[in-house]
């Protein structure tokens, strides 16, 4: 059964074109997920089911008793309510049969806010974000409509919010960039392209399927297209006596393929490896502890991060994720402990928020005044191409940044980020707020980025295409587990009642141990322990001497290939000697320890 009907329906901001005669159909048992690039209309096309803004043009039609319930991307509060009263406000009186309020107190709890009966002033916009949710959640619908339901939600929430969905008896169309969830949750994907909306009947993993063969057809019948306008070209071009003998039809023909819209092929947010050189010192944190008041974020972590590292951050909601990187960026300081760093490290810290950004300075100004040209691996390269290859094209790189979307804004500081050439890159949740597309080039690009990632996110698959190691904030202790998300998740069990049991469960195992047998170093353990710093010193001055042979050799490409393939051996040969030495420094501690009976 049809539930909404959009026909025809064109959306234009300025002289920019969001919609040109789209059409879309919302059936019972649809659920939807709305992807494209930044700026491309997304939520535009969700206010408009929702009927918060009206089209130019075309008509949106839906049954008289169709309900639709919207999440807005910044949603709006009465201030003079508490958190409960804003979720539960004219609820119960609709709908007096359901216990509206346990309801509302339980899936709080689950989005980790506990004082219900405190002020929505109190709140962060990521949890008025989950407010916002449950109050969507419980409200009566026929259709939902879910603008970024899984910003601000950690693992375990994006799990209950999936599990919920699934349950959920209506149709929904959302926006979201968690590729995971949409796999998950969607039966349905419309993807909003140049104008055109186009409908596909599954779920992400087979859109991406659908969308390369629809491309592949497209640029079949433009191939075709350009070869018969040259043939009619060539045609037009003969004299003039045959000029004034030619057919009506084939000159309308011409005159249509001659006009016609011209099948573009999207553009990437594709960039060469950009970074500074990284030396054999890079940053070590040095038994670190922050806490804020009486509430203690970490305690006592040490780690020395070694290139090539690609560390994933993971935690629910306000333990400390982010706080983290703040620290290892100077912008705050550790209660305790130490963050060092050597000489040749050049950050670039992509954080929550956007840096300040000069509204009334345009595009290209704005990656001016980073660097006008920069050094990549094909040469040189303006900083008009790089805007081009983040899909800034000219008209947009002369524009306002007022005029560019949140979204927009995003990809643009990134870009900036990039630019700089860090050789230690700390990315804060960069899958909030950038497209899906840009996201796909961007960890491909770090794929092949030859410095050290940190990455704080609750996107799944990202941590799964990009983390080798995990930083897992649990019980006020920063826990490491080597592996991608999957693999954190396969180790530490999917529920937390698992992982709490599993805890235990070490625990009374290594009791055990302490009580059955003394820790000691073998023989071979102990003449490893006393020689692994020369032979890591010797392992750093080879990498060392490596690099400055590649540089001397860099336009010999034979040479240059076996040096980089040595180098490689000789930094994987650097960690596992790392590895090896962190196990045998526990394992001298713990012996120190038990000598003087701690």
């Amino acid at each position: 059964m049809n539930l909404l009907t959009a026909e025809k329906i064109g959306k234009s901001f300025t002289d920019k074109i969001l919609l040109k005669e789209a059409t879309l159909g919302i059936n019972e048992g649809d659920r939807i997920g709305v992807i494209g690039i930044n700026g491309t209309g997304k939520s535009t096309l969700l206010k408009l089911i929702a009927g918060i803004e009206k089209p130019d043009s075309g008509t949106i039609t839906k049954g008289s008793k169709v309900r639709i319930e919207y999440l807005a991307q910044n949603p709006e509060f009465d201030d003079n309510l508490t958190i409960l009263e804003n979720v539960v406000k004219e609820k119960e009186a609709k709908e007096s049969h359901w216990n509206i309020e346990g309801q509302a107190k339980s899936m709080l709890e689950k989005l980790g806010i506990t004082d219900v009966n405190g002020k929505v002033t109190t709140l962060s916009g990521g949890q008025k974000k989950r407010v916002a949710l449950v109050r969507t959640l419980l409200t009566p619908a026929d259709i939902l409509v879910l603008d970024e339901p899984t910003n601000h939600l950690d693992n375990e929430m994006a799990e209950w919010l999936e599990n919920y969905l699934n349950q959920w008896k209506g149709a929904l169309i959302m926006v979201t960039h968690d590729r995971y969830f949409l796999d998950k949750v969607t039966n349905r994907i419309i993807e909003i392209d140049k104008g055109n909306i186009y409908s596909y009947t599954a779920n992400y993993m087979g859109f991406l399927e659908l969308k390369a063969q629809r491309e592949d057809m497209e640029l079949a019948t433009e191939r075709k297209k350009k070869s018969l306008y040259r043939q009619d070209l060539e045609w037009m071009m003969r004299g003039a006596r045959a000029r004034s003998t030619k057919q009506k039809a084939h000159i309308q023909r011409f005159e249509e393929l001659r006009d016609r819209d011209k099948i573009i092929e999207d553009g990437a947010v594709e960039v060469n490896t950009l970074s500074s050189r990284l030396g054999k010192k890079t940053i070590e944190l040095a038994g670190i502890t922050k806490a804020f008041e009486e509430k203690n974020l970490f305690e006592d972590f040490s780690y020395i991060f070694l290139k090539g590292d690609r560390v994933g951050i993971i935690g629910q909601n306000g333990c400390g994720k982010s706080t983290l990187l703040r620290i290892i960026n100077g912008i705050e300081k550790p209660n305790a402990g130490e963050v060092i760093i050597g000489e040749t490290v050049k950050i670039g810290y992509f954080s929550q928020e956007n840096e300040y950004m000069d509204e009334n300075q345009k595009v290209l100004d704005y990656i001016k005044d980073t660097a006008e040209y920069i050094k990549t691996a094909d040469g040189e390269a303006s900083a008009s191409q790089m805007c081009e290859k983040f899909l800034f094209d000219g008209t947009l790189q002369h524009s306002l940044i007022a005029k560019l979307s949140g979204g927009e804004k995003r990809r643009l500081y990134l870009l900036k980020v990039l630019m700089e050439a860090p050789n230690i890159l700390f990315l804060d949740e960069p899958t909030n707020d950038l497209d899906i597309q840009t996201l796909t080039i961007l960890e491909d690009y770090l794929k092949d980025y030859d410095g050290i990632v940190v990455a704080v996110s609750h996107d799944r698959y990202f941590l799964d295409k990009l983390a080798t190691r995990i930083f897992a904030f649990e019980k006020k202790q920063i826990q490491q587990y080597v592996g991608n998300y999957s693999d954190y998740v396969a180790l530490r069990g999917k529920t937390s009642f698992d992982r709490e049991e599993k805890s235990k469960e070490d625990k009374q195992k290594t009791e055990k141990i302490k009580e059955t047998k003394k820790v000691k170093f073998s023989y071979k353990e102990q003449r490893e322990f006393d020689e692994i710093d020369d032979v890591i010193q010797r392992l750093e001055e080879q990498i060392e001497a490596a690099d400055q042979k590649m540089e001397q050799e860099a336009s010999n490409y034979g040479v240059l290939a076996k040096l980089t393939k040595e180098k490689e051996e000789l930094e994987h040969q650097l960690e596992e000697k790392m590895n090896r030495w962190v196990y045998l420094n526990d394992l001298a501690e713990q012996m120190e320890k038990e000598k003087w009976g701690e």
